[in-house]
């Protein structure tokens, strides 16, 4: 009977394919609950103050310094700046996921696993290292790079 599923040496045999397919997910759930998240983040932005924020701004003991630095951060501008770049990252993690999934495009896929591995930038923060790093090993095998098109 014959292999009609290809070998993982082969480009496009159906080890390189597995061998992606579960970084790739895992990269796309995380990075799609972060972009959740990050939509809340930027809806909540243009929603009243927060009680505990208006709390913390009013007591006396809250250093001058510390004051002025979480007033600015929790305008709608300061909220919005850190909310849109973790849209745009994640959503470019998720694009990226999908195309390693598809063996397709190995640049963006690269792209995306080394984002994940960068604290506060990458999907769900610190979650999304130990797959950022898993699918940079498998992205760096000769085989799955010979697979890409």
């Amino acid at each position: 009977m014959e292999n009609t599923y290809g070998t993982m040496n082969s480009p496009g045999g159906a080890g390189a394919k597995e061998a992606v397919s579960l970084p790739a997910i895992l990269l796309m759930v995380l990075s799609a609950i972060t972009v959740l998240l990050g939509l809340i983040n930027v809806l909540q932005a243009f929603g009243g103050a927060d009680p505990a924020v208006e709390e913390a701004l009013n007591n006396p003991d809250l250093p001058e310094g510390a004051r002025q630095l979480l007033a600015g951060m929790t305008t709608t501008g300061g909220k919005l700046m850190f909310a849109l770049p973790t849209l745009v990252l994640n959503g470019l993690v998720f694009f990226g996921a999908l195309k390693m999934k598809n063996l397709q495009n190995y640049g963006l896929a690269m792209t995306a696993a080394i984002i994940s591995v960068i604290p506060c930038c990458g999907p769900c923060a610190c979650l999304g290292i130990p797959v950022g790093i898993w699918a940079l090993v498998v992205l760096n095998k000769p085989e799955v790079k010979a697979a890409f098109t």
